[in-house]
């Protein structure tokens, strides 16, 4: 099946909404798809920093105005 989307003409709002609804109906069956190993590399370091205390944490309100923040 080809998908023709007009991503030209589409806002930027519609193309996260129409990525997030792919990603909602892809998440409702995650047993028909495997995370690549380098995902699981990827946690296993993150844990052994948190382990040793390597790592700093922002809560996710103050990571988004962050975010936002830079992008304006």
């Amino acid at each position: 099946m080809e998908i023709n989307l007009p991503l030209k003409e589409m806002t930027l709002h519609e193309k996260l909404a129409a990525m997030e609804l792919l990603w909602e109906d892809i998440t409702r069956s995650p047993e028909s798809f495997e995370s690549p190993s380098w995902h699981k590399d990827i946690l296993d370091e993150r844990r052994q920093q948190i382990a040793e205390g390597k790592s700093q944490f922002t809560d996710w309100e103050t990571a988004k105005k962050e975010i936002r923040k830079k992008l304006s």
